[in-house]
């Protein structure tokens, strides 16, 4: 059985995520009290093939009452799952203070915590504060600030969609370093060192998926070194994390906008991991969002 656990902050994409584990099988269950937790998995754990992928999606909503929230309730019903033998995993969803507000803000729905004079901003800092306890838990960490809807679905898809897999999955994120490391990386690779296709004028707004900035980056040794260099400590890496039980193992590239030079190297390991005969799901959390403002400021 697999029993999942889907929190995080309100606004970051927690339903979206839900729909998209229905859609991969799993029986969901929104706003569900923390205290309730366990007693639902264990029904679905004797309920037969149909609960065999289960997720609940629990939150601060289910916490706000008299007093400050405290999230102890939802890390006592995770070490309740994992005393009962229950193979219990969290994914925490999370997205910056300035995405979240504008994404109130265009909803104009209310925050579960803006009340009693309580601002937008400040409900915001106490969530992120409130749920903290319960990020640090996680065991998949999904930042959300530069994720359009189909980029979640595609990304909680490669967690999860383990039809026919039962090896450690492999996933390759290329970022930008301006829109800060993805919080949910086990090892992170700088190829900011390598030349820059942005001050190629007939390169600048594509991305690294084009053959044109890929043949540009390859023309140079530096590249080729370090892909020799990346490719063999990938080789070393993942059979020993495979060795551990993990379920996946997270790389994350980056360059200064996400834009080229990570874009080229994540697809290239992509490439690398799957010649080796394992699973491996790339993608390019920055890209479109760095070609946008590069339009916009070609435009100004």
């Amino acid at each position: 059985m697999e029993f999942l656990i889907v929190t995080g902050l309100s606004g970051a994409g927690k339903s979206r995520a839900s729909v998209v584990l229905e859609d991969l099988g799993y029986y969901c269950v929104d706003n569900i009290p923390p205290d309730m937790i366990p007693v639902l998995a264990e029904i679905c754990s004797a309920g037969g093939p149909r609960y065999e992928k289960t997720a609940v999606v629990t939150d601060v909503r289910v916490l706000a009452g008299e007093g400050t929230p405290s999230a102890d309730a939802i890390l006592r019903a995770l070490d309740k799952l994992r005393e009962r033998g229950i193979p219990a995993s969290v994914m925490f969803l999370e997205a910056s203070d300035e995405v979240l507000l504008r994404r109130y803000k265009e909803t104009r729905r209310r925050h579960p915590l803006a009340e009693k004079g309580r601002s937008l901003p400040e409900a915001i800092r106490l969530e992120r504060e409130i749920l903290a306890p319960v990020r640090e838990r996680a065991d998949y960490l999904v930042d959300t600030t530069s994720t359009s809807a189909s980029g979640l679905r595609d990304y909680v898809t490669s967690l999860f969609d383990r039809e026919g897999k039962s090896e450690m999955l492999i996933h390759v994120i290329s970022f930008g370093y301006k829109y800060g490391i993805p919080p949910e990386s086990d090892f992170v690779f700088d190829v900011r060192f390598l030349p820059n296709p942005f001050y190629v004028p007939e390169l600048r707004r594509l991305s690294g998926k084009d053959p044109r900035v890929e043949t540009y980056l390859e023309s140079f040794a530096s590249t080729k070194r370090f892909e020799e260099r990346l490719f063999s400590l990938a080789d070393f890496l993942i059979p020993q994390f495979d060795a551990e039980g993990r379920a996946a193992l997270v790389f994350a590239v980056g360059c200064t906008g996400g834009q080229h030079r990570s874009v080229v190297l994540a697809e290239k390991l992509g490439e690398h991991v799957r010649a080796l005969g394992r699973t491996a799901a790339v993608y390019h959390r920055d890209a479109e969002k760095n070609i946008s403002e590069i339009k916009e400021r070609d435009k100004a």
